[in-house]
């Protein structure tokens, strides 16, 4: 925090770095900031996934970043917020928790998940506080007692980064928590619809209503995104476009809540992380262990969707030892959990893989 204090003190622009990032990551960072060079407006530059998986870096401002805390707390009927933050501050909901409580004047109480996961919560936890959680956190800290009585000191209990499947949602709901489904990106300065708490309880599921400051609609059943918090373009290029098809398929419930049937595209989201499938089989590749290689997401309890290399049975079974030199080079959440043969291998006569043949076959391997 004081660092990018710092670095907003020197003007120009800032750009925000995950310190997993591994040496595919820096590459690609490197190639992006030598396409361009830094101005003086201002900028900052938040890493995202975009619609693909791959790096990119939105494009936000002062304008954008004020946006999305003013929608926040009409949303929410705060003045000030108060929060502890466990995401981190290189990822945009970690961030954004951060800037909620610099711009209102409240109180940000950052708190290390190692500790949290492990028992060592923090006793000073401010009034009508709010936590940001991914699923696959609040679904360990719900396997403890301690943890579920500390939760309930919450106002509310942000849930995002990926979807909650709906056997963890109806685990909270028991339980009585304050919890908040929410939906948003990097491109839109974090949240753009989140569930009230209150309409949780009442039974009211999905990721609630648009925030006051962004528009939500559909083309095609693809969801679109509009407000004054969308970003600005993905660096070194910009945009003056006010709205931002995503590869996100919904609609909305008869409650009027925002409801994510899954991704138009291929990008998997494990632990609220995203990962490119091709990234993933190019390094694979690279390996010289498989003849042919595809990378898919299948769902998983603990992580919404676990990364799994699937290859052809009947040829030799690739040396793991071999595959995971290979896979240093990226940061260990886009490393696959799990390695497949399948039979029948289902790509067609033009080359193309039958990724809804694959997966079915996968999920019975």
């Amino acid at each position: 925090m004081d660092k990018f204090a710092d670095a907003v003190s020197l003007g120009g622009d800032i750009f925000l770095g995950n310190p997993n990032w591994r040496s595919q990551e820096r590459q690609e960072l490197d190639r992006i900031l030598g396409t361009a060079k830094c101005g003086p407006e201002g900028w900052i530059m938040i890493p995202s996934g975009g619609s693909g998986g791959k790096l990119k870096l939105a494009r936000h401002d002062g304008a954008t970043i004020a946006a999305a805390v003013s929608g926040f707390c009409r949303h929410f009927g705060m003045a000030r917020v108060n929060c502890v933050g466990v995401l981190p501050l290189h990822h945009v909901s970690g961030f954004m928790a951060w800037m909620r409580c610099a711009l209102t004047g409240g109180t940000y109480l950052h708190w290390d998940w190692k500790d949290l996961e492990g028992g060592r919560y923090p006793a000073d936890v401010p009034e009508q506080c709010c936590l940001s959680l991914v699923p696959t956190q609040l679904l360990r800290l719900l396997s403890s007692e301690e943890a579920v009585a500390w939760l309930r000191r919450f106002a509310v209990i942000f849930v995002g980064g990926g979807p909650a499947w709906a056997a963890l949602v109806e685990k909270v709901a028991v339980l009585g928590l304050r919890l908040s489904p929410c939906y948003g990106a990097t491109e839109t300065a974090a949240m753009a619809a989140a569930l009230r708490p209150g309409d949780f309880l009442s039974g009211v599921r999905g990721c609630g209503q648009a925030l006051p400051h962004m528009g939500i609609d559909f083309v095609d059943g693809v969801v679109r995104i509009s407000g004054e918090s969308l970003f600005k373009g993905y660096y070194p290029g910009r945009s003056v476009s006010r709205s931002w098809l995503t590869e996100d398929l919904g609609g909305f419930n008869a409650a009027g809540s925002l409801v994510i049937l899954g991704r138009r595209d291929s990008v998997i989201v494990t632990g609220g992380s995203k990962v490119s499938p091709e990234e993933v089989e190019s390094v694979l590749r690279q390996s010289s262990e498989f003849q042919d290689v595809t990378v898919i997401g299948l769902p998983d309890e603990h992580w919404g969707e676990v990364v799994v290399a699937c290859y052809p049975e009947g040829g030799r079974a690739p040396r793991l030892a071999q595959v995971e030199e290979a896979l240093a080079c990226l940061a260990p959440f886009k490393r696959p959990k799990r390695y497949l043969a399948v039979s029948p291998w289902p790509r067609n006569a033009q080359g193309k893989i039958d990724l809804e043949s694959l997966r079915r076959l996968a999920s019975r391997a």
